[in-house]
């Protein structure tokens, strides 16, 4: 295998192209950590540098969906953040704001943890990106209304949202584009990850009782204000807030259904956006569409053709090849390497279109191994499933370490910095890397014990 890893590095040509792609990579990520230039400008002058140097070209960038944008995750952005602009006036954000904060009994950590779960339970079985612009909004409210710092709150949150997507098929993409090329069903993921993502979550609630306990306080005067609240004089529009639950139930039901449906979660988000809009009375949706997070959008837009450019030149896959053959053939330093890899390198790199280029990569190691095997027989052969669980664990949990190393997270850091509460990619390093390498840690001990010592 060795062999065939070093022979497949070797094809991998490091001319000018390779290396202009990887100056303008790393020269943009640079910037972008260093935040002297907004991360939405560097992203779009690189992805048109990228263009115009002809690294990638115009149809690779808007039409190829191994290069391009992903259209599936900025339609569905886009559907999303018009649900909830139309829901906004109804006044659910402060009923539901209100509601944690009494449930919480006031006390900041006790409405964080119920945060995080509720965060973990929604993106198993939602979307993570659906379930931080849901959550995100409440959370503004209640800080402001209890003179809390929002940022570590808006953190914890998104964090909770990776580890909780990655606990089934459809709770964060990566798993979408594995279940796709292994040929795995929603069962699988919750018999395979489930369990060590409620592990996890329990030690990450304790965590966070660990840094967080002492260091969060309110008024009393502010608690007290809370609690004397009636959540339910905040509803302003009940016909409106009715029409909106009953489109989002669709939603959130063709989200969950959307395999069976043979429908991407983007069309059936714009459906419900479309839906809404047709439904709510909006006269002129000009106010609606404008109150979207374009730059957020628009980063995602160029941040997706930048590394379009460094898959295309074979960057990314050089890095993985040379990973694997570091672990000669053994199967289980394979799937550990793989999962810390692809931990680090998501964090570095949008976990999605990382996961496309390692999803082949271990398809041909199976085809080395088991060259006699096809089709499911060899995607699901049992000495290689640990590997797909691994990328799997590695990839989600990993996209935990950076502001960029998820679409839920720079989602969250453009509703903060819209709400003027900025956050920089330096304090979500000192959150994220902390707990995403306790996370990993905790997946690499699963993953150690349940298949390679317990062989379940």
């Amino acid at each position: 295998m060795v062999q065939d890893v070093t022979a497949a590095s070797t094809q991998i040509v490091m001319g000018s192209s390779f290396w202009i792609a990887t100056s303008i990579f790393i020269l943009a990520y640079a910037l972008i950590v260093s935040e002297k230039i907004h991360k939405t400008i560097v992203a779009i002058f690189g992805a048109a540098l990228m263009i115009v140097i002809g690294i990638v070209t115009q149809e690779d960038a808007f039409h190829s969906t191994e290069l391009g944008v992903d259209w599936n995750v900025i339609f569905l952005l886009v559907s999303m953040m018009t649900i909830i602009n139309i829901m906004k006036p109804s006044g659910i954000f402060e009923y539901i704001a209100i509601k944690s904060a009494k449930w919480g009994k006031g006390e900041p950590f006790k409405i964080m943890a119920i945060f995080s779960v509720v965060t973990a339970v929604l993106s198993a079985f939602l979307d993570n990106v659906t379930t931080v612009l849901l959550i995100a909004p409440v959370t503004l409210l209640i800080c402001q209304a209890l003179e809390l710092d929002v940022i570590p709150y808006l953190i914890t949150e998104v964090l909770a949202s990776n580890i909780g997507g990655t606990a089934t098929l459809i709770g964060d993409p990566p798993n979408i584009m594995i279940a796709s090329k292994a040929q795995l069903d929603f069962m699988a993921f919750i018999y395979h990850l489930t369990p060590v993502i409620i592990i996890t979550m329990i030690v990450y609630i304790f965590t966070l009782k660990l840094v967080f306990g002492r260091r969060l306080a309110v008024r009393e005067d502010l608690r007290q204000r809370i609690m004397a609240m009636d959540e339910s004089e905040a509803i302003k529009d009940p016909v409106l807030l009715k029409k909106s639950l009953i489109v989002l139930a669709v939603t959130m039901t063709g989200f969950v259904l959307h395999g069976i449906l043979h429908l991407e979660p983007a069309t059936i988000a714009l459906f419900g956006a479309g839906l809404l809009l047709l439904v709510s009375g909006v006269k002129e949706p000009h106010h609606i569409l404008a109150e979207a997070e374009w730059a957020t959008l628009f980063f995602f837009i160029g941040l997706f053709i930048i590394i379009g450019g460094v898959i295309k030149v074979g960057l990314i896959k050089w890095m993985s090849l040379q990973v694997l053959a570091l672990t000669e053939g053994n199967l289980f330093a394979t799937s550990m390497v793989v999962m810390w890899f692809s931990a680090f390198a998501s964090a570095i790199v949008d976990n999605i279109p990382y996961v496309a280029t390692m999803n082949p990569l271990i398809i041909d190691m199976a085809k080395q191994l088991w060259p006699n095997l096809s089709g499911v027989e060899l995607l699901q052969h049992p000495e290689l499933m640990p590997l797909w669980w691994s990328l799997a664990l590695g990839a989600c949990l990993g996209g935990n370490g950076t502001a960029i190393g998820a679409s839920a997270n720079v989602i969250v850091v453009g509703i903060a910095e819209r709400s003027g509460n900025p956050i920089s990619f330096k304090k979500f390093l000192l959150y994220g890397v902390p707990f995403m390498i306790q996370t990993v840690i905790i997946s690499t001990i699963y993953v150690w014990l349940r298949y390679y010592v317990l062989q379940v």
